[in-house]
């Protein structure tokens, strides 16, 4: 595959090499599974959740359910599902795997097998029928594997299993009800041994089958659930074998599908292009300038005032005797509210480290699709055991700023933000309780999240603002003056929202487009695994943050502005401004929801991403700026 025609350096195309040839490498998560002709492979059920309307490709709706919730009615198996065990992380996405009623013998074909009878009464073959227009769909899990439709991509045209399959459809202006499950696995022979066998795919054909008599019988039509009276529906399902070539270990290939790879691998490429372009631009001009301007500081102090002849000269040395040095004794001064800036600043690191350790280990294999909700479970667990380093940042930033409130800082530390985002968080998930939706998180999973919380993260960040506030404060490179100096008028663009604007803005270009894709890949069921161009574009996101804020900062002091802490850190969290009007405008085209819960549902979310990334980039900046600054004032010599 040809990404584009530019001479992309050799790394860059390494690391886009490896993340395509990475979807078929799989470090341990989960073992493989071999099976007898004859045994029994367990499918599971899973939830039933919205992904595409029929006939409008629109999201209608955000809230998925249980697959024996009450008004669906389908087959149970004896007795009671039994719920099979869950990591955290796919807890808190909302799987919920129980047992099921299917009987899949190995390499055993069943035309046609009865399931169960089941009655709609009229409110239920309303609700369901809601449910169909609304495009939901069942989830199965066969080994592993969950269980889907295949579909051809028209562009490429490779085939594809697309996860889960519709529990209805519009045929002929009116909503049918599938009822019957045609279930095809691909199995394949281990060494070409007949006794060794393993599931290497799953996918399930749906149909509405109206019989006459008992299940499996004469088949006389569709079956269309009236609103009016009680339908009556006989659920059956086929099991058909298919010998597979497939090797266990590429099993998952076939569900990883990217619609269209050339123009994401041409926007990509051209992306990272433009803004390491951008990046080395402003790095030149910011360095040339700064070269000149600390050689005319340094040659203007060693002038001895009592040798000059005219005083044009010293006129002149007055006046070159401008701009960012003039703010030197105001420069290191400390920022309104440094308590709330320290804080965030420590959980923007712990943030920083988390997204790029879980993106790595995502990288490597370690959070491959097979190993669900590894990749919540894996950044829940990185998060806390990084209090240690939030705790330490926040405490030495701000002691650095001549805080004094240390108890306040150590208790505000891992209490702030991830206050912000459980609260957040709890709120949204009652309107999922409400909505008996499947999605929301149980109390006890609530109770455990809080354990972790308080019992792992909150001593963490204690100890780690302990070593911080006990180590050596960094000493600024000038003094700061008793007095603060006067800031004259800034021009228009240098004010607070025009530089957020401004720097927010290329940072963001430099994520639009795998944000897009990671979008499409939640809300639509798909499975995300594009890690390598997520890596990159994390990391260009990282770089021209820093860059183009040092940039602001530089023409700020240049101003003679001196409080540039708090311009750094807003300036570069814009980015997560632009992140949320992409997320509205992505609901606008892409999501049509009606009422209050769904909307507030994804606007909840779509905030409380934009919260994280907004602590992250601003940190980002901070750092970048709070760099520049020691270095370029450490350059120069000051009376």
């Amino acid at each position: 595959m040809k990404a584009s025609n530019f001479a992309v350096p050799r790394a860059l195309l390494s690391l886009l090499a490896f993340s395509s040839s990475a979807t078929a490498f799989y470090l341990p998560g989960v073992a493989p599974t071999s099976y007898k002709p004859g045994d029994s492979v367990p499918l599971y059920v899973n939830n039933v959740k919205p992904v595409a309307a029929p006939g409008d490709s629109l999201i209608h709706s955000v809230t998925s359910y249980d697959y024996y919730y009450a008004p669906f009615h389908y087959c149970r198996p004896e007795g009671q599902p039994k719920r099979i065990a869950e990591s955290l992380g796919s807890i808190l996405f909302g799987d919920r795997i129980l047992t099921s009623p299917f009987e899949l013998d190995m390499a055993k074909n069943e035309t046609c097998k009865s399931l169960c009878t089941s009655e709609y009464e009229r409110s239920a073959a309303a609700w369901v029928n809601r449910r169909i227009a609304q495009g939901y769909n069942l989830n199965w899990i066969v080994d592993g594997l969950p269980a889907g439709q295949e579909f051809r991509d028209p562009i490429t045209d490779t085939k594809f299993y697309s996860p889960g399959f519709l529990m209805g459809n519009l045929q002929d202006g009116q909503l049918v009800f599938y009822n019957h499950y045609d279930i095809i696995i691909d199995y394949h022979e281990v060494n070409g041994n007949p006794n060794e066998l393993r599931v290497v795919g799953a996918r399930v054909n749906p149909s509405s089958r109206k019989y006459s008599g008992d299940a499996c019988g004469d088949v006389t039509g569709t079956i269309h659930l009236d609103e009016k009276s009680i339908s009556t529906v006989k659920f059956s399902y086929g099991v058909y074998w298919k010998k597979s070539n497939t090797a266990w270990a590429t099993r998952w290939d076939k569900y990883l599908h990217v619609f269209d790879p050339k123009i994401q691998w041409f926007f990509l490429v051209n992306t990272a292009v433009i803004d390491v372009f951008l990046v080395l631009t402003v790095t030149s001009i910011l360095f040339r300038a700064l070269k000149k301007d600390i050689a005319r500081y340094n040659r203007l102090d060693q002038i001895n005032l009592d040798d000059l002849s005219s005083t044009s000269v010293l006129d002149e040395g007055v006046q070159e005797d401008s701009g960012w040095k003039l703010v030197h004794g105001d420069v290191f001064r400390s920022p309104s509210h440094p308590l709330v800036l320290s804080v965030m600043l420590g959980s923007g690191v712990q943030l920083f480290v988390m997204f790029g350790f879980t993106i790595v280990l995502a990288l490597m294999g370690f959070l491959s699709p097979s190993n669900r909700g590894s990749l919540g479970t894996i950044t829940i667990l990185s998060y806390t055991i990084l209090s240690t380093l939030g705790g330490y940042t926040s405490a030495r930033v701000y002691k650095s700023m001549g805080g004094e409130k240390w108890k306040t800082n150590i208790l505000f530390t891992p209490l702030l933000v991830p206050g912000v985002v459980f609260s957040v968080f709890f709120v949204l998930n009652l309107f999922l309780w409400a909505k008996q939706s499947s999605g929301a998180v149980p109390f006890t999973t609530m109770l455990v999240i809080v354990g972790i919380w308080f019992v792992i993260s909150v001593p963490l960040s204690f100890a780690g603002s302990w070593l911080g506030f006990k180590a050596s404060m960094i000493q600024s490179p000038v003094k700061t003056n008793q007095i603060p100096r006067q800031i004259p008028f800034a021009p228009s663009y240098l004010r607070l929202l025009p530089t957020m604007l401004e720097v927010g803005i290329l940072p963001f270009l430099a994520i639009l487009v795998e944000l897009y894709f990671i979008l499409t890949s939640f809300w639509f069921n798909k499975i995300y695994y594009m890690f390598g161009f997520l890596f990159l574009c994390y990391t260009l996101m990282i770089v021209t943050s820093a860059a183009v804020t040092v940039l602001m900062v530089y023409h700020l002091l240049c101003a003679e502005n001196y409080n540039w802490q708090w311009r750094a850190f807003l300036s570069s969290g814009m980015t997560a401004g632009y992140v949320f009007l992409t997320m509205l405008v992505y609901w606008l085209y892409n999501i049509k929801l009606g009422g209050l819960a769904g909307s507030v549902l994804y606007l909840g979310y779509s905030a409380l991403i934009s919260f994280l990334i907004f602590i992250l980039t601003g940190s980002v900046g901070y750092f970048a700026s709070w760099w520049f600054v020691r270095k370029i004032y450490s350059s120069i010599k000051v009376d």
